[in-house]
């Protein structure tokens, strides 16, 4: 069946190249309520993003959501 998880990660790092950039972001771990709750669902994990889109702005010690849906 179609499911969906809701995350919220923090972005660690930017490596910026000519041509694209890549994003390594990590599972927040605390500092509100709501972060608390996360942690406790996701306590550890990565994810890495290379992105070509020049409008896509991430910013390091920023926070994100990242929704995951089943794609069937």
């Amino acid at each position: 069946g179609l499911w969906a998880v809701r995350t919220k990660f923090k972005c660690q790092e930017i490596a910026n190249t000519e041509w694209n950039q890549r994003v390594t972001l990590k599972p927040i771990t605390g500092g509100s309520t709501e972060n608390d709750e996360f942690f406790h669902t996701t306590p550890s994990g990565l994810i890495e993003l290379t992105i070509k889109n020049p409008d896509v702005k991430f910013e390091v010690g920023k926070n994100y959501y990242v929704d995951f849906t089943s794609a069937e």
